[in-house]
C-alpha cells in the first residue's frame, strides 16, 4: 500500500494530488448546493428540461477538465475541438436553467483555480438574491403577475372587445394585452395582469359571459 502511494506521488502531474482532491471535493459540494437551491426555488414549478440532474456529475467533471488543461494550451485547444463534435439535444426550456448552469460552471472553474473564497461569496450572493425573489413573489402582490387567455367568436369580436377591456380593467390591475391571434373563426386574446388579493373566479366567469350573450366566450387562467 505504501509503495502504491509513493508511486502516485511520483507521477508527473501539473497539479499535486492533494490539490486535485481538494478541488474535486469542493466542486462536488458546490454542485450539491446548486442542486438543492434549484430544487428549493424552482423544483415545485416543474419547469425546464431537468438539467439539474446533471449538476452533481457535471460539477466535478468540469473541474477535472480545467485541472487537466490549465497548464497546456495545445491540450485545451484539442479539447475544444473534440467537444465541438458533441451535440446536446436536451433544450433549455427555462431561463433559470441557464443561470444555474452558469453558476455550476463558475464554481467548477473556481475550484480548479483554487478561488474558493470567491465561489463561496458567489453562492452567498445567489442564495440571497433567490431568497429575495421568492419572498417578493409570494408576499407582495405588486410583484405577482397572472395570465388570462380569452377566446371569442370572430364575428362578435368587433363589438365585444371594448366591453371586454372595460370589464377586465374594472376587475384586475395592471392589465396588458400580450398578444392576439386569429385562427379560422376564433380570436384569442392573451392578457397579463397584476394580482390584487383573491378573486372570485366563479363570479368573474358569470359576469364575463353576461357582457354579450350572443358571443361564445372561453377563458383560460394561468
Amino acid at each position: 500500500m505504501d509503495s502504491l502511494v509513493d508511486h502516485i506521488k511520483d507521477l508527473q502531474t501539473p497539479v499535486s494530488w492533494e490539490e486535485a482532491v481538494t478541488a474535486m471535493v469542493f466542486s462536488l459540494i458546490a454542485a450539491v448546493i446548486a442542486y438543492l437551491m434549484y430544487q428549493a426555488f424552482y423544483g415545485a414549478a416543474h419547469i425546464g428540461a431537468g438539467v439539474h440532474r446533471t449538476f452533481i456529475i457535471g460539477g466535478p467533471a468540469i473541474t477535472m477538465l480545467f485541472l487537466g488543461i490549465q497548464t497546456s494550451i495545445p491540450l485545451s485547444l484539442g479539447l475544444l475541438g473534440a467537444l465541438s463534435f458533441v451535440r446536446f439535444r436536451t433544450p433549455v426550456k427555462d431561463p433559470a436553467e441557464i443561470g444555474f448552469l452558469l453558476l455550476l460552471v463558475a464554481s467548477s472553474i473556481g475550484a480548479a483555480t483554487e478561488n474558493y473564497l470567491i465561489v463561496m461569496i458567489l453562492y452567498a450572493i445567489v442564495f440571497i438574491s433567490l431568497g429575495i425573489q421568492w419572498f417578493t413573489r409570494n408576499r407582495f402582490s405588486i410583484f405577482s403577475r397572472g395570465h388570462l387567455m380569452i377566446v371569442v367568436d370572430q364575428p362578435s369580436f368587433g363589438g365585444f372587445e371594448p366591453k371586454l377591456t372595460a370589464f377586465l380593467r374594472s376587475r384586475v390591475g395592471g392589465l396588458k394585452l400580450e398578444s392576439m391571434s386569429a385562427l379560422e373563426d376564433r380570436v384569442t386574446l392573451h392578457y397579463q395582469y397584476r394580482r390584487r388579493g383573491s378573486l372570485d373566479w366563479a363570479a368573474f366567469t358569470t359576469e364575463l359571459n353576461q357582457i354579450d350573450t350572443k358571443a361564445r366566450v372561453e377563458m383560460f387562467v394561468g
